[in-house]
């Protein structure tokens, strides 16, 4: 078994939503296959008496378990899961080094040992474990559901196609060989630089508020959530943002090509309003094409709503509707 890094973690409530009374919670660590210590907030039901559903959650891209991926957590343990909101590799409390990078493989593989280590809780029915990625985490979930059986049911939440955004841009406006390879020289010329260097610059996370009038709406509404109403220190997004290349793999290596082999349930749900929402409905098209498991799939529209809605909108977000999905295919 591999060592376990040893993590500092904070023991203190530091989230950007309330705690429930309903629910326990306290923190925990677990080992990725990469060696890759772990840091996750457990939420339990309280006086639960027998082995409980488990649910791993993770996303946005950029953002820290102590904001959007807990506000879920806790949500679906009020409903009676076993939860964790884990950080994945290389940001907030989770190990990893050199800080805040992104992988494909690694944070797919973030999931899978997330999937390992609700397995063998004592508290737990291994045979009923579902995930929920949100923004970037989406994508990585339907990954994740591709390659993983003991998987039972995924929600991919207001989802981005990290591979798809690296290599085309937004609205695939930069969908050309030539907008690529121009992307490639920067990168790898800051590659060079920095490595004469010997330190790793940070790409800049969210503008601070308030955000310029002629800004895009979709930049004014990440703003409004990570520098606004929902700031933590060890967010990315808060703050400095990803290392300046952390994210150069993602632009060949497509993370959904066998989506439509995905045996086990499957909810998209984005709303219509969001600029995101093109990523959400063409990875369900490409997930139903070709299909010989397409009835357990679903893709949930949410009228009115944009990206952010689904962060922390408790009136936008349809945890019942996630509950039912969950107890109907887990």
């Amino acid at each position: 078994m591999m060592k376990t890094e040893e993590l500092k973690l904070v023991t203190k409530w530091d989230k950007t939503f309330p705690k429930s009374d309903k629910v326990e919670h306290r923190k925990v660590t677990f080992i990725n296959r990469y060696g890759i210590t772990l840091a996750a907030d457990m939420y339990i039901p309280k006086n639960a008496d027998s082995k409980l559903p488990a649910i791993a959650v993770s996303g946005p891209f950029g953002a820290v378990k102590e904001q959007c991926s807990g506000l879920y957590a806790q949500a679906m343990a009020k409903r009676g899961y076993l939860t964790v909101a884990f950080d994945p590799s290389f940001t907030g409390e989770s190990g990893g080094m050199p800080r805040y990078m992104a992988s494909p493989d690694i944070n797919t593989e973030d999931f899978m040992a997330a999937v390992d280590f609700l397995s063998v809780q004592d508290n737990v029915n291994a045979d009923k474990i579902g995930i929920i990625g949100i923004c970037g985490w989406g994508g990585m979930a339907l990954n994740a559901a591709a390659l993983d059986t003991r998987i039972k049911a995924t929600i991919a939440s207001t989802m981005y196609d990290m591979t798809r955004v690296n290599a085309n841009g937004y609205f695939d406006a930069e969908n050309s060989e030539e907008s690529r390879y121009q992307k490639k020289q920067e990168l790898n010329a800051l590659r060079t630089e920095e490595y004469k260097k010997g330190a790793y610059s940070r790409a800049g996370g969210c503008l601070p508020l308030p955000v310029p009038e002629d800004a895009p709406f979709f930049v004014k509404d990440y703003s409004e959530y990570y520098k606004g109403r929902c700031y933590h220190a060890r967010s990315l997004n808060s703050n400095e943002g990803w290392n300046s290349i952390g994210c150069q793999s993602f632009m060949n290596q497509p993370i959904l090509k066998y989506s439509n082999e995905i045996r086990s349930a499957v909810l998209i749900m984005h709303g219509d309003k969001a600029h995101s929402f093109y990523f959400g409905k063409d990875a369900y098209d490409a997930m139903m094409q070709g299909s010989k498991y397409t009835e357990n799939k679903e893709l949930l529209v949410i009228p009115g709503a944009v990206h952010t809605d689904l962060y922390d909108n408790l009136d936008v977000i349809p945890f019942n509707k996630m509950d039912d999905f969950f107890k109907q295919n887990m």
